[in-house]
């Protein structure tokens, strides 16, 4: 594994509201970022993104499932663990996603892929239900 991906594992793995700090580590200057809601670009955009992420959460965990690297770019397979006061009553959200990286020394590129509905959507109180139901129907 290329010492850019170790270090996203390793610290994805460990990222928390106290060592955010760690993003400059993993991440170049000019960080082109994207999710199913956000897309960012350069350090300190992704920084003030992540701190707001975390700063609305009473836990957020990653587990790293599957890295495949192949000439500079990854693909690595998660789940992430959250628990946010607003949402699923406080308790713990699961969602798996998948993250397609590029990279040289450090990571300059990442695009999320993750259901967000799944995320937050089914978690809103009459949303939630609204949302469940669609997806029921659409799989019949």
């Amino acid at each position: 594994m290329s010492p850019a991906l170790a270090v996203f594992c390793r610290e994805y793995q460990r990222l928390s509201a106290d060592n955010l700090s760690v993003l400059r580590d993993i991440y170049a200057r000019d960080i082109h970022f994207q999710d199913p809601s956000h897309e960012l670009a350069g350090i300190e955009e992704l920084v003030r993104y992540f701190e707001g992420l975390f700063s609305n959460v009473k836990s957020c965990q990653f587990e790293i499932a599957q890295v495949m690297e192949q000439d500079g770019e990854a693909f690595v397979r998660w789940q992430m663990r959250f628990a946010h006061p607003k949402l699923n009553g406080g308790s713990e959200i699961c969602v798996p996603g998948l993250s397609q990286l590029h990279f040289s020394e450090q990571i300059d590129f990442h695009r999320d892929y993750f259901d967000l509905g799944a995320m937050l959507y089914e978690h809103i109180p009459v949303m939630g239900t609204l949302v469940k139901t669609l997806k029921r129907r659409l799989s019949q």
